[in-house]
């Protein structure tokens, strides 16, 4: 299957006058297709993929004070097609602003050659929870090839260069990677009352950032247990030891979004 699709999508968010937010742009470009909601955007996919040969790039803005989520409809399935496929998020959050971005699990389907990057620019007083989670194929088949990096500034200086690539299953398999998992995924949080201490428990780590911040990653069988993993991790973190599901996964959800002013760029 050839298509080769080239988009661009966007996404913006300020604070308004009365203290809500209000999206300024939402630009959606072939397969991706952002939806606002009461509770978050939401990137719907409008086309399958991402297929191989497919660029895909997607900007997020958060003005001062803003604050944002961003989650996706379904699961996206990375597919063999026309040479490697790719999917880059930049994202740029100004002072005092909140980003929440946790979409569906990505799934490497067999023969896909897929490579996530992402790169989160956070100002003074900013916070972000980013949540990425990885599915090693469909039921029943072997991956296909999947990079994923993400790269995270804190004014200015580098807090997060993290990338996990998963091209040969020699090496990846090993215990010293991935195991016999099924399914990777990670969270990292940047704001107050983070715990400094690490922690782990079964196919669980928490490790608290020099910059500040924590990083929560899990590996699991499949994505159910992935999922719950990395929900305990974030009650670890919030709580300093002491899970508190009430916090875990309300936390960073954007709040008093509203409609008017919206552009709707496509």
């Amino acid at each position: 299957m050839t298509r080769g699709y080239r988009a661009r999508a966007a996404v913006a968010a300020e604070r308004a006058a009365d203290g809500r937010t209000r999206l300024t742009r939402l630009r959606s470009d072939g397969p991706l297709a952002p939806r606002a909601a009461d509770d978050a955007v939401y990137l719907v996919g409008a086309a399958a993929g991402p297929l191989g040969g497919d660029e895909l790039d997607l900007e997020l803005t958060v003005g001062a004070g803003a604050r944002l989520a961003v989650r996706s409809s379904a699961t996206s399935v990375a597919l063999p097609g026309d040479g490697p496929s790719g999917l880059t998020v930049r994202a740029v959050v100004g002072p005092g602003g909140h980003l929440d971005f946790a979409p569906e699990p990505t799934v490497a389907a067999a023969g896909c050659d897929h490579r996530a990057a992402a790169s989160v620019a956070l100002a003074a007083g900013a916070t972000l929870r980013w949540r990425e989670e990885l599915v090693l194929g469909r039921y029943g088949e072997r991956p296909g090839r999947h990079t994923g990096r993400l790269d995270v500034t804190y004014c200015g200086a580098p807090l997060l260069r993290h990338e996990l690539c998963l091209d040969d299953p020699g090496t990846y398999g090993s215990g010293a990677v991935l195991g016999g998992a099924g399914a990777s995924g990670a969270v990292l949080l940047v704001g107050e009352d983070l715990t400094r201490e690490p922690y782990a428990a079964e196919g669980l780590s928490l490790l608290p950032l020099a910059g500040g911040g924590a990083l929560i990653s899990a590996t699991a069988e499949n994505s159910a247990v992935l999922r719950q993993r990395l929900v305990h991790g974030e009650s670890v973190a919030w709580t300093a030891g002491e899970p508190d599901p009430n916090k875990t996964m309300s936390t960073g959800m954007a709040t008093g979004m509203a409609g008017p002013g919206l552009v709707n760029d496509r």
